[in-house]
């Protein structure tokens, strides 16, 4: 028998809330984290906003001298994942060896490390050689992420990054979820990371004419999923780490548990490395197998947290998905779409999407779509707005579509 997996800590580092506190506040609130970009001079570019993180101090977790050597995902992923430790009421420096060697790493994340090699070349071909750091090449690849978590923290246990585009913190859930219910490991530090607002990385979402040109006066009004004049999505960054734990294991030490994931699933369209097709077929066969594997029916889903891009065709097909994998409910069960507050997070937004829909559950309240003022008439689920909602949440579904043709589903039940 399959083991049982529940979330027992989260952290958070977001566009609209350092901190679980402050993002839980945020979401409840609909509070915009999207602001004119502060990192650099965007004012040549086309697009000049993102939900940046401009007070999120790197050197708090980073000292000075080992900044110039890893991107900015590190600090971001450490600050998220020594919250998450904490509030799991796990002592790294106290553990045994062998507990040690049970708690594996997985995250994931899109962009990676791609803001620090983008400064590297940067160095490079204007002549500052001597400023390029010697871990140029380990640190600008995706796997030393959970290594730099790993080192920090002690875990001997796996230590994996996963990166599937935007499914990509999704997938690296799911796939914590997996080890424990076989029985690999029973406790994982799982979620995901990403910082990609870069001036090149700006250039080249605007050449697929993937981001929202239309906002720079009005940044916190940008992101509008579902809309009928949504032209694009916004470039953000974050982080979102868990503790996962099989569920004997957790009562055994007494741990607080926010939520069980009872349900994953992942498919591919196998069809073009951005573009979704128009059908909806894989989507909503990943929400289904999803469900299926949580052994409830659809009308038994209380909440759907939206992957809601703010793209003319992911928000339409997504629609479709969620009336093709739900029947009839799909038109009864309150929705919300996170990155109308914060943005896309690329491969983190998924980790984003199941912090949000904890705090939904914990509170049993449903956290606003904002910035929907006419939806689009192909749009038309029940993407709460306004204040919110208040619900009472036993069974939610995270979901969350990719670049090259992936969708990913996560299941979360409430445990009493």
């Amino acid at each position: 028998m399959l083991a049982r997996v529940v979330i027992t800590g989260m952290g958070a580092v977001s566009p609209n809330g350092i901190g679980k506190e402050a993002f839980c506040r945020a979401v409840l609130a609909g509070k915009s984290g999207v602001k004119p970009i502060t990192r650099f001079d965007a004012s040549q570019l086309a697009v000049q906003i993102a939900g940046e993180i401009p007070d999120f101090d790197e050197l708090a977790w980073i000292e000075a001298r080992e900044r110039k050597h890893v991107s900015r995902v590190v600090p971001l992923a450490l600050a998220a994942s020594s919250e998450a430790i904490r509030d799991a009421h796990l002592d790294p420096a106290g553990m045994s060896m062998k507990e040690k060697r049970e708690l594996g790493v997985i995250l994931g994340t899109g962009g990676g490390a791609q803001e620090f090699s983008e400064q590297q070349y940067r160095l490079w071909h204007s002549g500052h050689v001597k400023q390029v750091s010697v871990f140029s090449i380990p640190s600008g690849t995706m796997g030393t992420i959970s290594s730099e978590l790993s080192m920090r923290f002690g875990f001997r246990g796996y230590s994996h990054v996963v990166t599937a585009g935007c499914t990509s913190s999704t997938d690296a859930l799911g796939y914590a979820y997996q080890h424990i219910q076989a029985g690999v490991q029973p406790m994982f530090l799982a979620g995901g990371v990403d910082s990609t607002i870069t001036p090149g990385i700006i250039k080249g979402y605007t050449l697929l004419h993937a981001l929202t040109p239309s906002w720079n006066h009005a940044p916190e009004r940008a992101s509008r999923p579902f809309s009928a004049d949504r032209d694009g999505f916004v470039l953000a960054e974050g982080s979102w780490m868990f503790v996962l734990e099989e569920y004997e294991h957790a009562r055994a030490r007494g741990a607080r548990i926010y939520a069980e994931i009872s349900g994953y699933a992942s498919t591919c369209e196998a069809f073009h490395r951005v573009r979704m097709t128009d059908s909806p077929e894989e989507p909503a066969r990943a929400i289904t197998l999803a469900l299926e594997e949580s052994s409830i029916r659809p009308q038994d889903v209380d909440y759907v947290n939206l992957h809601g891009t703010s793209t003319q065709m992911n928000d339409r097909v997504e629609t479709r998905a969620l009336k093709l994998a739900l029947g009839e409910h799909a038109r009864r069960v309150p929705m919300s779409g996170l990155k109308s507050q914060i943005g896309h997070a690329q491969g983190a937004c998924g980790s984003a999407g199941v912090a949000a829909t904890v705090i939904a559950m914990e509170h049993s309240r449903v956290p606003p779509t904002i910035n929907l003022d006419r939806p689009d008439p192909d749009c038309d689920l029940d993407y709460v707005t306004d204040i919110g909602r208040k619900v009472q949440i036993e069974h939610a579904v995270c979901n969350c579509v990719g670049f090259g043709s992936k969708n990913a589903a996560i299941v979360l039940r409430k445990i009493a």
